[in-house]
């Protein structure tokens, strides 16, 4: 019994020993962020709007601004130093548009091929003037007879009775 509550004290130490995540402590803000101080505060909240503001001790600063009007519209930025010593900034709005975020350190999509702007183009052209595309083949769009009603494939069955009468289709027996 004394062996085993010696193992467990002795398991139990080794596991406080061990941090999950050791790459957090060896961050060079994660010193910074750990205790910072709360500088400045302040925050207004009422009925139908809100707007707060801070910055702590290690350079982190946000500010927002809200109010409702069919759900939350907000607007607001935060800054803070990454572990490359740069000063990041995040402007933001949000509501039912979705968020919008910019920064300098966003990566931003890159611009549309020309090809894709001129089939957007020509797509929206069509519609202006009632040529829509639902997707259904038609012969008379591609120089085929014109036909009076939707094209409807017609099955080949010839295959499927040729493998069967030749005896490659076997039932299957348990």
């Amino acid at each position: 019994m004394q062996l085993y509550i010696v193992a467990i004290a002795l398991f139990g130490i080794a596991s406080a020993a061990y941090s999950p995540y050791p790459e957090q402590s060896n961050r060079p803000q994660a010193a910074y962020e750990k205790n910072a101080r709360i500088l400045a505060y302040d925050s207004d909240v009422k009925e139908d709007s809100y707007r707060y503001s801070y910055e702590t001790e290690n350079g982190i600063k946000a500010e927002e601004q809200g109010r409702e009007v069919d759900g939350i519209e907000a607007q607001g930025s935060f800054q803070f130093t990454g572990d490359d010593g740069r000063l990041y900034t995040v402007s933001y709005t949000a509501g039912q548009a979705g968020v919008l975020a910019l920064g300098d350190h966003i990566p931003t999509p890159p611009p549309t091929p020309e090809a894709i702007l001129k089939a957007l183009e020509q797509n929206a052209r069509d519609e202006a003037a009632g040529i829509i595309d639902d997707g259904q083949y038609n012969p008379a769009k591609y120089g085929g007879a014109a036909s009076a009603g939707a094209f409807v494939p017609q099955q080949n069955y010839a295959r499927a009775q040729a493998s069967a009468s030749t005896g490659f289709r076997k039932p299957y027996k348990y």
